[in-house]
């Protein structure tokens, strides 16, 4: 007999799966809770190896219906999409995407409509990226200091360096300028 699952995900902390518990429910699917797998993990790691979506799949037999709500539960990747509909229809499972019209993605109409979504997803987030390393190379162009700015100052780390020559260990420099000791590592990372 088939069973229901439904995978909710997250990508941080202070998000929650609820919403899209409602929304499975909403939809008419009635999953018993010990079915519902939710996790906090970014959707840029591969599906299969999320913890939560693993012992999800081992847990699957055929006949067995997953539910997600959106594509981009499954990952954010088309390839990755696709090998986990694929894998999940390998073994007789149908995937169900709300988003989608609750269509089963492993059907031969939901193949194609997941390929144009996923495919048109990864565009977007490709040129996301892209508008975002030109952005980062203005700025650079333009002189503005990038990444995070340094805790010592150009005084204080050639003083570092100075010491670090005459023997002063990494700890003893650390404590007295209030860093790590991998930020003195760092400083004479820079300098070599």
């Amino acid at each position: 007999m088939a069973r229901t699952f439904a995978y909710c995900r997250v990508s941080t902390a202070d998000q929650t799966t609820d919403n899209q518990v409602r929304e499975i429910e909403s939809a008419g699917f009635n999953v018993d809770a010990k079915r519902i797998v939710t996790e906090t993990v970014s959707g840029s790691v591969a599906a299969i190896e999320r913890k939560g979506f693993a012992k999800l799949v081992d847990r699957l037999e055929a006949e067995d219906v997953l539910i997600v709500t959106k594509l981009d539960r499954l990952g954010r990747n088309a390839m990755d999409v696709r090998a986990t509909v694929d894998r999940l229809a390998a073994d007789g499972v149908r995937v169900h995407c709300l988003a989608l019209g609750g269509v089963d993605l492993t059907s031969p109409a939901g193949r194609m409509t997941m390929g144009v979504i996923a495919a048109v997803a990864e565009f977007e987030r490709d040129l996301l990226i892209e508008r975002t390393q030109a952005g980062l190379s203005r700025a650079k162009a333009a002189g503005k200091a990038l990444g995070r700015p340094q805790a010592l100052s150009n005084e204080q780390q050639a003083a570092i360096l100075t010491a670090r020559a005459a023997g002063v260990s990494l700890g003893a420099l650390a404590k007295q300028h209030g860093v790590s000791r991998a930020a003195i590592q760092r400083v004479e990372k820079r300098a070599a």
